[in-house]
């Protein structure tokens, strides 16, 4: 219920994209740590968890050190907090490289070795490595509290969506690479990925899964909001309702779109991202054949903590 409360912010891309381009490359450098980890189908164990205080990777566990990597939005620093101590590196105007020598220095201290890859990916046009990247950024603390803002009310949407799903469901997180908050949805059946992909993308799709998400835009699609999107694409996703008044299928982009000022504008955003995400998943059922009955009843822990599954099950019914 809290999140229904709050004040859903105003977006405008043109005003977030330079710290939004900042962050993204701030956080694959601690992102790249989770590719250490076992591979997860879908990469679903490599998001980053959005935190009362900005985003944070999973605990991760080495063979001398356990330790995770806390990107603090609203206080400006990163926080490296480990068995061995904690290291905290202050965020402020400078460039990615400065930032990864910075960073490095910190983890070393600590017993951490520095992240397996400097390579920057997903990110057209920008330098190879972090330490290429020499541009000076500036950090803006208000528009570092727009992003955590947008991120915390789009993840609490999400995961109420996700609770009663019954499959594979990693943890709604943001995806490091390409810098969008994501919720996937996963069916056992492979599927043949293009092979003009990315070996990444091709890892990524090989079962059937769906998508919903929030993103803050693009040059080319400048728009912050919801997303969503059927893995393989079926036919018959035109001229649907997609839950919310204003979502709306795009075919050029081969996602459903739910603009931010749509979804603000509506009376309880957060039970809009619900229903645009059901919508999502009716989409699937009716047009590539996924099971109805993987979605559980929608209620919350106290209720059953007091009801036997046989009455649960009765009034999702």
């Amino acid at each position: 219920m809290s999140t229904s409360i709050r004040v859903w912010p105003r977006l405008v891309y043109e005003e977030l994209a330079p710290m939004v381009a900042f962050v993204n490359r701030l956080v694959q450098v601690a992102g790249k740590y989770t590719l250490d980890e076992p591979f997860e189908v879908g990469w679903g164990n490599i998001v980053l968890d959005v935190t009362p205080r900005g985003l944070r990777t999973p605990t991760l566990r080495k063979r001398d050190v356990t330790f995770t990597v806390h990107y603090r939005l609203l206080d400006g620093d990163v926080v490296i907090e480990a068995d061995s101590g904690t290291r905290t590196v202050p965020l402020f105007d400078e460039s990615l490289a400065a930032f990864y020598a910075s960073f490095c220095h910190a983890v070393g201290d600590l017993g951490i070795r520095r992240p397996g890859s400097s390579l920057i990916c997903e990110i057209p046009d920008a330098p190879a490595t972090f330490g290429d990247d020499r541009v000076e950024r500036h950090w803006d603390d208000r528009t570092a509290g727009l992003i955590w803002s947008a991120l915390n009310l789009a993840a609490g949407g999400l995961e109420a969506w996700q609770a009663p799903f019954q499959g594979h469901r990693p943890r709604v997180g943001v995806m490091w690479g390409g810098f969008d908050l994501s919720a996937t949805r996963h069916r056992a059946r492979p599927t043949a990925p293009p092979a003009q992909v990315p070996a990444f993308q091709q890892n990524a799709q090989i079962e059937e899964y769906m998508a919903v998400g929030f993103a803050f835009g693009t040059p080319d699609a400048p728009d912050p909001g919801m997303y969503a999107y059927i893995w393989p694409q079926p036919d018959g996703l035109e001229g649907r309702s997609w839950g919310v008044d204003g979502a709306a299928w795009n075919p050029d982009a081969g996602l459903v779109l739910l603009p931010w000022a749509t979804l603000r504008d509506t009376p309880n955003p957060h039970q809009s991202i619900v229903a645009f995400g059901d919508a999502v998943y009716d989409a699937a059922v009716e047009t590539a054949g996924w099971p109805s009955d993987l979605v559980g009843p929608r209620c919350d822990g106290w209720y059953m903590s007091r009801t036997p599954p046989s009455l649960a099950e009765a009034r999702h019914h």
